[in-house]
């Protein structure tokens, strides 16, 4: 079984490119840090999330929180603003709102367990929540000190 180094930008703190620069777009990844020792859950809450609805094209605007047990890595802040930037013009269902953040957080920090709750405000009476909840498949994806690493073949 052959292991490839992951596309994920886990970096010692002094090698984040995108933290203390200007960036006037989206970006398609997060980039994290080592996770200190004792950290036991990290928590992002915002009212600012905004996608576009693939039927109407409507804006979309949801509040989210994202819960994840790290392991050897922390997700950087930033880096999750400007990643989630990229969903402002993008034609996406909720519910596949929250599985692909829930999706970049596993791929990028490979921690212990995530969970996404995506809440869109009310359009038409009817408010929608939508929680992704992924547990770490080792069979796929490795924490190793260097960063994560995916396994080919799982």
């Amino acid at each position: 079984m052959a292991v490839l180094s992951s596309s994920s930008s886990a970096a010692p703190p002094d090698q984040l490119t995108l933290l203390g620069g200007t960036h006037r777009g989206p970006v398609d990844h997060v980039e994290c840090f080592p996770a200190p020792e004792g950290i036991t859950t990290v928590r992002f809450r915002s009212e600012e999330l905004c996608s576009v609805c693939p039927v109407t094209l409507q804006p979309d605007l949801a509040s989210f929180v994202i819960e994840y047990e790290p392991d050897r890595w922390c997700i950087e802040s930033k880096s999750l603003k400007l990643f989630l930037w990229g969903f402002r013009d993008r034609a996406i269902f909720a519910e596949a709102l929250a599985v692909e953040i829930a999706q970049e957080v596993m791929r990028s920090a490979v921690p212990h367990r995530v969970r996404v709750v995506l809440t869109q405000r009310h359009r038409g009476g009817i408010g929608l929540e939508a929680t992704a909840e992924l547990p770490l498949n080792e069979a796929f994806v490795r924490a190793t000190p260097e960063g994560p690493e995916r396994v080919e073949g799982a």
